[in-house]
């Protein structure tokens, strides 16, 4: 007789309706499929810890003429129901043990092992403590910073977002530190750090700047929080780097995330070009007296290095046959000060370049709403307001829809 080779099922036990006559239907999935989809279960549950009540019944043996009976006999589990889904520790009868179970169950979920939860957090064994003099028994996550997806990044605008990382129990974040900095040269070594913002006491308090907002929403589960942060005023055809890093209330930080981006290239005024294109070539026809060099030059310097090479564009593109933008600047201004402002467009990247050379340039205007926060103290609650996790339970935060607008390449 060949081995018999069994999987464990699990059964589910369901009541048909009146017409059934109470029958109770059987329906089975394999054993490792239930307890993958526990696995994940538990990840969306409210309950701490989860187990299952199983029970196990031998159905039968080999016959006595089998071959196979000289081997010693073994149970084979083919009916595994579960009656309902309980916390392992319950299934214990004794009090005591249920406890010291219930106990080390809940310090290996949340504590590592290494300590006792208490209420909410972890008290840390004497052991768990880092070099530093912290205590590590609940590691602090790191926080994954990431572009937001419902705004590309602009010219000038910027969303990032992050899931909070605090958990049900374990640590407290008191703080969420982001950095943010233009980056001239990426092979350069990091000397300067940029801008650095606390989340409550410069973006939720209001004292940052109103170039950088910040928002919180629920996140897809229960108990999860999304933060966004919103730079308003940065640099076009600019590279930036942003990092961010959790701080929780023992004072330990996370490992930093990161998220590297190129604004797009800026935005410009192609009438405006076109009509200086013209004042420019008037001014340098003919005898020019020091006054229009003086006028053109001055012109030329204080328009944005974007539009300074749409001008030159439009220039060339239509009374170059009189001498091309380059040198009429050189034979009208002199080398010197025709290098001045030739040199401002050098910074322009290639992309950018290529894309002032179009023939048309169009610009739409894109606006984006979000929630803006604020923390105030002493205010009342009111139907608008949430209590802030970051901070004590006396700061309310308040939350105002906006509707900015920003300017796009089209």
């Amino acid at each position: 007789m060949p081995s018999l080779s069994l999987l464990p099922t699990l059964s589910e036990a369901t009541d048909q309706g009146v017409g059934g006559g109470g029958r109770r239907e059987l329906k089975s999935v394999p054993f490792i499929s239930y307890l993958s989809a526990l696995q994940k279960s538990q990840l969306l549950s409210d309950d701490m810890v989860n187990g299952v009540e199983i029970r196990c019944e031998e159905k039968g043996s080999c016959p006595a003429g089998c071959h196979l009976t000289g081997e010693q006999p073994s149970p084979i589990p083919v009916l595994l129901e579960v009656s309902r889904v309980v916390p392992l520790y319950s299934l214990v009868q004794d009090n005591v043990t249920k406890e010291a179970f219930r106990s080390a169950t809940m310090s290996s979920y949340w504590c590592a092992g290494k300590g006792d939860v208490i209420d909410n957090w972890c008290r840390c064994d004497l052991s768990a403590f880092s070099k530093d003099g912290l205590p590590n028994c609940s590691p602090l996550r790191q926080p994954i910073l990431r572009l937001a997806p419902y705004l590309e990044p602009s010219s000038t605008m910027v969303a990032l977002e992050w899931m909070d990382v605090e958990p049900l129990i374990g640590y407290k974040i008191s703080d969420y530190i982001i950095q943010h900095k233009r980056v001239e040269d990426p092979s350069e070594a990091e000397v300067y750090t940029g801008e650095v913002l606390s989340l409550m006491d410069d973006l939720f308090s209001g004292l940052g700047s109103s170039c950088v907002v910040a928002g919180r929403r629920s996140g897809d589960h229960s108990h999860s929080v999304l933060y966004s942060v919103v730079f308003k005023c940065l640099e076009p055809d600019s590279l930036y780097k942003f990092t961010l890093y959790a701080v929780d209330s023992r004072g330990s930080h996370s490992e930093s995330s990161f998220v590297s981006v190129r604004t797009s290239c800026p935005v410009v005024d192609d009438s405006r070009a076109e009509e200086i294109a013209d004042k420019v070539y008037n001014l340098y026809n003919g005898y020019t007296s020091g006054k229009e060099q003086q006028m053109a030059y001055n012109t030329l310097m204080e328009i944005p290095p974007p539009l300074l090479f749409r001008v030159q564009h439009h220039y060339n593109s239509h009374y170059e046959k009189f001498g091309d933008f380059v040198w009429r600047s050189e034979d009208e201004l002199g080398p010197r000060k025709a290098n001045l402002i030739l040199r401002r467009v050098e910074k322009i990247s290639l992309y950018c370049r290529s894309l002032l050379r179009s023939t048309h340039i169009q610009s739409r205007t894109d606006t984006m709403a979000y929630v803006y926060c604020r923390s105030e103290e002493g205010r009342p609650p009111a139907a608008n307001t949430w209590h802030g996790s970051l901070h004590d339970s006396r700061t309310i935060i308040t939350y105002l829809p906006l509707l900015p607008s920003f300017e796009r390449r089209s």
